[in-house]
């Protein structure tokens, strides 16, 4: 699994007009991509590591301060660019694999005691955002140990 991590101020998520989810104070942005290989156990990992992640302002958690997270899906993250002018999508999970994976991140997150607003999965969804910082990580399940 792949996830950007943008530190925000606010942050939401509409479809069809229709807000589907937003966080009107500071927290945290996470676009997230599943490839073929990565398992619940990898959305268990990475949930934990973002709990404690300290990178909202004054070097707190989102767990120190209560902060809330939205969570959208995106496939494209895996999306390779390095040959012609179109990206590939071979790296990209389908559905079956990456939805369950992605709501698995949502309830480790949940059950870690956040608040977590989502997008809709395989919806087409404008993301709206203001970066605090800005401040931004990239995060893989396979760089941690």
């Amino acid at each position: 699994m792949k996830l950007v991590i943008q530190r925000v101020s606010e942050a939401s998520v509409t479809v069809e007009n229709r807000v589907v989810g937003s966080i009107a104070e500071p927290g945290l942005l996470i676009l997230v991509g599943v490839t073929h290989s990565d398992t619940e156990a990898d959305a268990g990992k990475l949930a934990r590591k973002v709990l404690g992640l300290r990178i909202l302002n004054d070097e707190k958690s989102v767990l120190d301060i209560g902060a809330p997270v939205l969570v959208v899906s995106q496939f494209t993250l895996y999306g390779d660019a390095r040959k012609g002018r179109r990206p590939s999508w071979s790296l990209a999970s389908g559905r079956a694999h990456s939805e369950p994976l992605v709501d698995a991140f949502i309830e480790a997150l949940r059950d870690g005691g956040v608040r977590v607003e989502t997008g809709e999965f395989g919806a087409m969804m404008q993301v709206a955002s203001i970066n605090d910082g800005p401040f931004t990580v990239l995060l893989e399940s396979a760089d941690l140990a």
